[in-house]
């Protein structure tokens, strides 16, 4: 087993080959990547040509995994994302055709356009790796994440993706604009060709499978644990919030927390690892109640309330690890 130094060696460099290509975005990069790790997938929701299409191939393509994307509209169907088992007349059996799902990076893109009935296609594959079709169970490849991607601004002809939906991504991130200098470099890079062309694959898909086993020992303090359960309870008693975070949520943010000390090069998690990570894995799994969202009221502003109210540990969380 490779030592935690290497292991945030490896990381950094799969992050450094995707900023070639995401310019300006660490953070968003970073959270990815880190979600990547986990078994954990993301929800982008930023406006269109910010490049949540172009993260999304440039992970894949970073990591060696196979890529598919579905594009979200009003009339796809189930098996046009599961698959479907077709008759046929030779064999006189059922063939499995299967769907864009069964590949191991899975861009949804506009996630929001889709039915209901279609949206839920998804729950079964992001939960538990796998899909059913016509009684049949069929194991999604490792790695599997799902990145899905809507619009904020269009809301006509969308259908809001229910908690129980939002509540199976780990992360939610938003790209924004990039910053002037940062738009010229881009213009820069894309006056021959698209940079993803240049793009390395930098590590392999069994490498990421043990990075992802390895991650899971790094070492989290009792202290720790409270605090990240202090958090989430906080939000289940908070005047403003009608839904407050669930356990999947706790757990998320746990998992995240081993994943950034690992990439810091760090055998324990600190408060720090918590404080940065717990607006993006938290916030989307929030209901503000009606009358804070007449007042403007976010679920970002709450957790910033939430994190100046509860202690913070102040004993020494190393463990004696990773030192």
């Amino acid at each position: 087993m490779q030592s935690v130094q290497d292991l945030a060696a490896a990381v950094q460099r799969v992050i450094g080959n995707v900023e070639r290509v995401i310019v300006g975005k660490a953070e968003p990069v970073a959270f990815s990547l880190i979600a990547v790790i986990c078994h954990g997938h993301i929800l982008i929701e930023d406006v269109p040509g910010v490049g949540k299409t172009v993260l999304t191939k440039a992970i894949a393509r970073s990591i060696g995994c196979s890529f598919k994307r579905i594009q979200f509209t009003p009339d796809l169907l189930p098996s046009d994302v599961t698959g479907v088992s077709i008759y046929n007349q030779k064999s006189g059996n059922f063939e499995f055709r299967p769907g864009p799902i069964m590949s191991q990076i899975v861009l949804a893109d506009e996630v929001n356009r889709a039915t209901p009935k279609t949206q839920s296609a998804l729950l079964e594959a992001m939960e538990e790796a796998q899909i059913t079709v016509d009684g049949v169970t069929y194991q999604l490849p490792q790695p599997f994440m799902v990145m899905a991607t809507q619009n904020p601004i269009e809301y006509e002809g969308t259908f809001p993706l229910p908690e129980a939906q939002l509540d199976r991504f780990m992360m939610s991130i938003k790209l924004g604009y990039p910053r002037a200098e940062d738009e010229i470099n881009i213009l820069d890079s894309h006056q021959h060709h698209h940079p993803l062309e240049d793009l390395a694959q930098i590590m392999t898909a069994d490498e990421l499978v043990l990075i992802q086993q390895q991650v899971r020992s790094i070492h989290v303090d009792p202290s720790i644990r409270e605090y990240i359960v202090a958090l989430a309870n906080a939000t289940r008693n908070h005047q403003n919030i009608y839904l407050g975070v669930s356990p999947r949520g706790s757990l998320a943010l746990f998992r995240a927390s081993q994943a950034l000390a690992a990439i810091r090069g760090r055998g324990y998690v600190i408060p720090d690892d918590i404080k940065l990570l717990v607006k993006p894995t938290l916030a989307h799994r929030i209901i503000v109640t009606p009358a804070a969202r007449v007042r403007s009221v976010t679920s970002a502003q709450i957790l910033d309330e939430i994190l100046q109210s509860v202690p913070v540990p102040n004993a020494w969380v190393g463990g004696g690890r990773g030192r």
